[in-house]
């Protein structure tokens, strides 16, 4: 089951999860950081991933690209890689962009760690994310972020036990 604290985390700007995931830590942690994978299981059940380009390595990023499948409705992304430990560690900033990569200055910027630990045959990943400001986390949580990442975490368990 996925842990969330968003709720008690709004002080201090933080919103954070973990999952204890049945695959080996290699594995869950390709299934982050290739478009061969991530395209088989990141986004909520209704929001699907259709558009990945990686360029996995510290100064990279990732733009990416999730199609409502009710209304066609779109949302673009961009991680932008600021440190690297295979199998162990990604530290990256989210933004909001649009298909040609321009960076929505309107919304928040995260800043976030994924933490990966091998735990017998299973993976623990823990994620932390940091906003701004207060105000800025609680926008993201109104646009249903703590649902959508709760189904993009299930879509990922379902796909790495496969």
């Amino acid at each position: 089951m996925t842990q969330f604290s968003p709720t008690n985390a709004l002080a201090d700007r933080t919103f954070s999860a973990e999952r204890l995931f049945h695959a080996p830590r290699e594995k869950v942690f390709a299934a982050f950081t290739r478009c061969e994978h991530l395209l088989h299981w990141w986004g909520p059940h209704e929001w699907p991933l259709f558009h990945c380009d990686m360029d996995f390595r510290v100064g990279g990023s990732w733009h990416y690209a999730m199609r409502e499948t009710a209304t066609g409705n779109e949302s673009w992304g961009l991680m932008l890689f600021d440190e690297i430990i295979p199998s162990e560690f990604i530290r990256y900033r989210d933004v909001f962009s649009d298909a040609q990569r321009n960076i929505n200055q309107d919304m928040p910027e995260t800043a976030s760690t994924l933490h990966f630990y091998a735990e017998g045959s299973s993976t623990r990943v823990v994620s932390q994310s940091v906003y701004a400001d207060a105000a800025l986390l609680k926008q993201i949580l109104d646009m249903g972020m703590e649902q959508g990442f709760k189904e993009t975490w299930d879509r990922l368990a379902e796909y790495v036990t496969r």
